[in-house]
């Protein structure tokens, strides 16, 4: 049956800014199902309240609405658009699913006469509602748990009593784990479970049985109209129940099922499905294994809607899963849509996977000042990442690789912890760098069986990890002169980085490069084809591995690559690699921007990253997707093969610009800003220099390498002191201090964390109203799109500021010098594309407090505000293609646009909620007000100081 003509106009709802447990993967989804339903010539409407996201693009929907996720502002968006004929809430998280089932409590749909797709309000709450939930599988004959829902904390006691501990409290109806916990004893259960009570929205709790150290998996399924079903992947979480899967390490395919357990995992999985409800759409189920021979198979939870796993799924086997859960959602069966990789299979056709795919969660706990950074059922992570190998070794080290956390892969670094009891503590209560330590126990000589004994990880991983801590041995018994190709290459096909190598041989990592060159072993490039290469992929998605060199008859030796380099002129776009505070997924609004844009220049466009859940990362974005860590030798030899005309770093955020310094010193050219600029802006003696020429004011600095000449310099500075390390993202280390004891202790703490620092020591200028600007220069010219006042004063990080555009109460005075330094800056740092400005106002006068000549986090709220592509212009003009001059600037803004930063605290019980000049928010949405009076901007500016730590 084709799709459903009588749908004409569809509402999608978002998922609003991003919070711990609902991060970009709903961008994704998002973005996806627009294209998807507006292909079929559905017009498309749209909900969302994220102004950093691609999904709220002008380009991607018929009508964009940037208002607050509320069922006021959909009865405003149906009055203005009564043609609306259905909704389709499966692709915004659990606030969409929430919204939803709101509006249907509301009679909402039903008063405009909208209906939902995608999922229906029964399968929602069958599956939210923890209780009804077990009754269905009960009656479906699917093994569940014991458990009962309590709605009071005397029937909560109750339970237990008869349960006995270890018990796990889930809370219904929240996101990412809010509220779940184990308890062990009597003695925390009151705590947790009164917690749990008031996390609920409907004060509802499911006590269940814990099923500490059952392996736990997850499927993603689909399904259409005519019942057809499809596993997309099988997902295995490398950690054992207890930690939440947005927190595990997760593999695909699924590594330690037996062929007999993943059928009946299956067939549980597909009866589920067709159980919960009559709809067509996407689900993600999850299961937990009983760790012996016997496999019993009991599930824990079904989602009817695309997930964080769902993005994940779609980058490990390139099957589009939004992409066709939309379409299905319109009325298609499976077998009339085609494979979105092939072309020529349908989609009925499971994805098989010829490579391994791991996927490393990315942590911000030292933004969380007291939190307890040991895992478990409540989720934690901010971002993540995907590395694809050939075997899950290779896979798992391009994971590490990817994760900047300044680790190399696993081991072999000289960083992994020495100290037995600190390693058998960090195993036991599951750390955020277990991953690492596995590794490093082993080094130690702790014995597998007792790391499975207190992990209860999987044999198969551990042995994974010996086999790899078996070959480091191995190659340090070796020198740079006299290592056998067959280990080096061995080595590489484990993952193994250079620096790794060269640490083992106590070497450079350009001796262990040129020796690659020397023996041949090169990067092949391998496509994502959805089908173990069975059918021809017409679609460049590639990750990296190596090859044993093929010997034909002729004598001819050769190693396969599946990347076909075209004479076309390229342009390399660097990725923002995982989310996380601080760099967030403004810079991937900002990537995907300049590679279409570039693409309209007539460039074969390259997109690096290794984050699963972004836009960049789709398999049709970019003209050709390298999915490989943003790490220096994975760009280099992606750069040796393609041969582009340059790179572009500024869109990428701290993480693609810290590469420039490389790719200068390897005379790869850099498109836009020069390294020198670029350099020249973060060090604050050069820039300081540059600011006194130019006769521009900024709070007076020193600069010290330990506590005596910081406190040296305090006599000269005078407090309160602002003490930063330099090259850090987000504001991290940042701290306002008042005495010397303060700074004492500050900066022994900050040389200790980052050995080898500079810190910078500012005059904190108390008081004072902060403002940013926004830019574009061509190196002649200057266009200041956007300028913005924060609300909170001077000393609260920008990000975690509301930040209003245009400023509320910025004299003519005051906003003439703003204007000035800005062309000013830009011009002195010979800017070619974006740079953003922020300044400290006191007394009238404007200081500088630090200039970026890159894309910064307010362009894309900047660019929804004023509706101007303000990325593509910014490109075109790093490419040389077009001068400032030549784009006609209309920016539309009624009234005032504010960013709100939104905050994840929830997450963290007793952790410092004040706010100060280290960035500490997740997310942000935007608010447009008419003028000062409305209430909410009063609200916010009578709250302004509240928070301000120091």
């Amino acid at each position: 049956m084709p799709k459903d003509n009588s749908i004409k106009s569809v509402l999608i709802i978002g998922s609003g800014p991003i919070v711990i447990g609902q991060a970009c993967e709903f961008d994704y989804a998002g973005s996806q199902s627009a294209r998807s339903i507006r292909e079929e010539g559905i017009e498309v409407i749209l909900i969302n309240s994220n102004p950093a996201t691609i999904m709220t693009d002008p380009s991607m929907a018929d009508h964009v609405y940037l208002l607050p996720l509320t069922t006021k502002s959909i009865i405003q968006i149906l009055k203005e658009h009564p043609q609306i004929d259905a909704v389709l809430p499966t692709m915004g998280g659990q606030t969409a699913l929430n919204l939803c089932l709101e509006a249907d409590e509301k009679g909402i749909w039903e008063d405009f006469n909208v209906r939902l797709i995608g999922v229906d309000v029964n399968a929602i709450n069958v599956t939210e509602d923890r209780e009804k939930f077990k009754q269905l599988l009960a009656r479906i004959g699917v093994p569940t748990a014991p458990a009962k829902t309590a709605t009071s904390f005397l029937k909560g006691k109750e339970i237990a009593q008869e349960f006995g501990f270890p018990l796990v409290i889930r809370p219904s109806f929240t996101l990412g784990g809010t509220g779940a916990a184990f308890v062990h004893t009597k003695e925390e259960f009151d705590e947790k479970l009164t917690y749990g009570l008031e996390m609920s929205p409907i004060h509802e709790v499911l006590i269940d049985k814990a099923l500490i150290g059952w392996k736990e998996y997850e499927l993603e399924l689909l399904r259409d109209k005519n019942d057809n079903v499809v596993i997309i992947c099988s997902i295995e979480n490398m950690d054992p129940m207890g930690i939440h899967t947005g927190d595990s390490i997760t593999v695909a395919p699924a590594m330690t099922l037996s062929d007999t357990t993943f059928q009946r995992m299956r067939d549980y999985a597909i009866l589920m499905m067709r159980s919960i409800g009559n709809f067509a759409g996407g689900c993600n189920v999850q299961f937990a294994v009983s760790p012996d021979e016997k496999e019993d198979i009991v599930a824990i939870e079904i989602n009817p809607r695309v997930s964080r796993s769902s993005a994940l799924a779609s980058k490990a086997t390139g099957y589009p899963i939004a992409k066709v859960a939309s379409k299905l959602a319109l009325g298609y069966h499976l077998d009339e849509l085609p494979n979105q990789i092939t072309k020529s299979t349908s989609a009925l056709f499971e994805p098989t996977l010829d490579y391994v795919i791991v996927k490393i969660p990315r942590w911000n706990f030292d933004k969380f000042e007291g939190a307890d950074r040991t895992l478990g059922l409540q989720m934690k992570s901010v971002g993540e990442v995907m590395g694809i190998g050939r075997s899950f070794q290779e896979a798992l080290h391009k994971a590490t690789q990817s994760l900047e956390i300044k680790r190399n892969g696993l081991g072999a670094d000289g960083k992994g912890y020495k100290n037995y009891e600190q390693i058998i503590e960090k195993l036991t209560f599951a750390s955020w760098d277990r991953v690492f330590v596995i590794y490093d126990a082993i080094a130690m000589g702790i014995p597998l069986s007792r790391i499975h004994e207190i992990t209860k990880i999987d044999m198969w991983f551990l042995k994974q990890y010996e086999e790899l801590y078996t070959i480091e041995k191995e190659i340090s018994k070796y020198n740079i002169t006299n290592l056998p190709k067959e280990l080096l290459l061995e080595a590489k096909q484990k993952g193994y980085g250079d620096r790794q190598i060269a640490h083992m041989l106590k070497c450079l990592e350009s001796q262990v490069y040129k020796l690659r060159d020397e023996k041949n072993i090169k990067r092949v490039y391998k496509l994502v084809d959805t089908c173990a290469a069975e059918f021809k992929a017409l679609t460049p998605y590639y990750y990296s591995t190596f090859e044993a060199e093929i010997e034909t008859a002729n004598g001819q030796r050769y190693v396969h690559n599946e990347s076909i380099v075209t004479d076309k002129k390229k342009v390399v776009v660097l990725g923002s690699g995982p989310n996380r505070i601080g760099q967030g997924i403004e810079f991937d609004y900002s990537c995907v921007h300049g590679v279409l844009a570039a693409k309209e220049c007539g460039y074969e466009t390259i997109m690096i990253n290794c984050n699963p859940e972004t836009v960049s990362t789709d398999f049709d974005t970019a003209d050709k997707l390298y999915f490989e860590p943003v790490f220096w030798e994975h760009i280099y030899d992606i750069i040796r093969h393609e041969k582009p005309e340059g790179v572009i770093v500024q869109l990428g955020g701290q993480t693609a610009l810290k590469l420039a310094e490389k790719l200068s010193k390897y005379d790869i050219k850099i498109l836009g800003t020069s390294f020198d600029a670029l350099d020249l802006a973060e060090d604050r003696g050069r820039f300081s220099e540059l600011l006194t020429e130019l006769k521009i004011p900024f709070p007076q600095f020193g600069i010290a390498e330990n506590a005596d000449q910081a406190s040296a310099l305090a006599d000269v500075l005078d407090f309160p002191l602002l003490v930063r390390p330099s090259y850090v993202l987000g504001g991290q280390g940042m701290k306002i201090v008042i005495n010397k004891q303060e700074l004492e202790e500050h900066v022994i703490d900050l040389l200790k964390n980052i050995p080898g620092n500079k810190l910078l020591l500012d005059h904190y200028l108390d008081g004072a109203i902060e403002a940013e600007a926004d830019a574009i220069c061509d190196g002649e010219n200057v266009y200041i799109i956007g300028i913005m006042e924060h609300i909170e004063p001077c000393g609260i990080h920008s990000g975690d500021s509301n930040a209003t555009l245009p400023p509320f109460n910025l004299g003519e005075f005051v906003m003439q010098q703003i204007k000035d330094h800005t062309k000013k800056i830009a011009l002195a740092l010979r800017t070619v594309g974006l740079i953003n400005i922020q300044f400290a106002i006191k007394d009238d006068i404007v200081y500088i407090i630090e200039a970026n000549p890159r894309a910064s986090r307010t362009v894309p709220f900047i660019a929804k505000a004023y509706g101007e592509p303000y990325v593509n212009y910014a490109t075109k003009v790093m490419l040389g293609v077009n001068k400032v001059t030549d784009f006609k600037f209309n920016p539309q803004l009624k009234g005032f646009a504010i960013k709100q930063p939104i905050f994840s605290f929830s997450k963290f019980k007793d952790v410092n909620k004040a706010l100060g000049p280290e960035m500490k928010s997740t997310g942000e949405s935007i608010l447009f007000i008419d003028d000062l009076k409305d209430d909410q901007f009063y609200e916010l500016y009578s709250r302004r100081k509240m928070y301000l730590s120091k």
